[in-house]
């Protein structure tokens, strides 16, 4: 049975499930930070997901890229599943900016913790909601 590591659940909101992932926001608001995470028990690496997993995960992640680009026009994306520290499958979706904080370094260890407000967790939580059920008709959210 699929769960979240703790840390992701600690570090993180929950927006809503896609087909195969939970999508989730990074609480720090310095940067727009989603990640994905398949919704399938043990797994470490994306060749651990059957072929139509794979795809399906593909898919959600060039989905999520596409309209958090969209929503946030960032100057760049950065995209990862480096898992060194949380061994669970989740991929980064990060929306960088030339003027954030740590550019042009990675936010991974370089970015000061600044965790959501309440009221800029409704509003992102909304204008993600909005933006993915326009695409996508099998999203729940939380």
């Amino acid at each position: 049975m699929y769960e979240l590591h703790p840390t992701l659940k600690a570090d993180t909101i929950a927006i809503g499930d896609l087909n195969l992932c939970e999508l989730r926001l990074m609480n720090n608001a310095l940067v727009p930070w989603l990640i994905l995470v398949p919704k399938r028990p043990n797994i470490s690496e994306a060749y651990q997901l059957s072929e139509d997993e794979q795809i399906q995960l593909c898919q959600e992640t060039s989905l999520i890229s596409e309209l958090t680009m969209q929503i946030f026009q960032g100057d760049k994306l950065n995209t990862g599943a480096i898992g060194n520290i949380v061994p669970q499958l989740h991929i980064h979706i990060v929306i960088r900016y030339q003027v954030d904080p740590v550019w042009p370094k990675p936010v991974w260890g370089n970015i000061e913790e600044h965790p959501y407000t309440h009221e800029e967790i409704k509003l992102v939580r909304q204008t993600l909601h909005t933006s993915i059920q326009q695409k996508l008709a099998r999203f729940r959210p939380h």
